[in-house]
């Protein structure tokens, strides 16, 4: 357990960050998993909307640290090529 006021401010920090982190890596899945249910169901109207929504917030979390900018480019991929399959 942290001993030091500096410690313990670290911990309350750390602690506070994870939480935050958490709420934009699940908004993340989120997004991800509405492009995946368009998809299925083979609407790519739906799901080029869904992808158009989705690009800008895997973006935003690889520039911030919360996934890795990779993981977003392949993600972006898969789901980019998986709408155009739909065509």
């Amino acid at each position: 357990m942290a001993n030091s006021p500096q410690a313990k401010k670290r911990a309350r920090q750390s602690e506070t960050r994870r939480r935050h982190n958490a709420s934009f890596r699940s908004l993340v899945r989120t997004s991800i998993k509405k492009v995946g249910v368009a998809i299925e169901d083979g609407d790519h109207g739906k799901a080029s909307e869904a992808l158009k929504a989705a690009m800008p917030i895997i973006d935003s979390m690889a520039d911030k640290g919360i996934i890795n900018k990779n993981k977003a480019a392949r993600h972006k991929s898969r789901l980019n090529s998986a709408v155009k399959g739909l065509q």
